[in-house]
């Protein structure tokens, strides 16, 4: 058995971007991810759902992190955590590319 993959280390300056091979849309008020190569279902709720629209292109952690803290009233360092830990679930998931800079 091979150990566990470490989980991705997010900084400012990733550029992450949603995969081609999925598609979006809300159900009964949930915001849902389809992967379409895997056949599985991702739910995220609307702050997740806002995180998402932001990445359908390539984005710089930063900025979404800047833009979702601004919009929420939320500290800076607060929402890069929840930011990160949305992402690696994505990651994980295999529903975004990262790129490191």
């Amino acid at each position: 058995m091979s150990p566990p993959t470490p989980a991705m280390e997010f900084t400012e300056s990733s550029v992450v971007k949603a995969v081609d091979h999925q598609t979006a849309t809300e159900v009964d008020g949930e915001n849902v991810i389809l992967d379409l190569e895997e056949g599985i279902y991702y739910g995220l709720n609307p702050v997740g759902a806002r995180i998402w629209e932001q990445i359908q292109e390539p984005a710089r952690v930063g900025e979404v992190v800047t833009s979702i803290a601004d919009e929420y009233d939320v500290s800076h360092d607060q929402c890069f955590e929840d930011v990160a830990a949305l992402l690696r679930d994505l990651e994980k998931e295999n529903l975004i590319t990262v790129k490191q800079r």
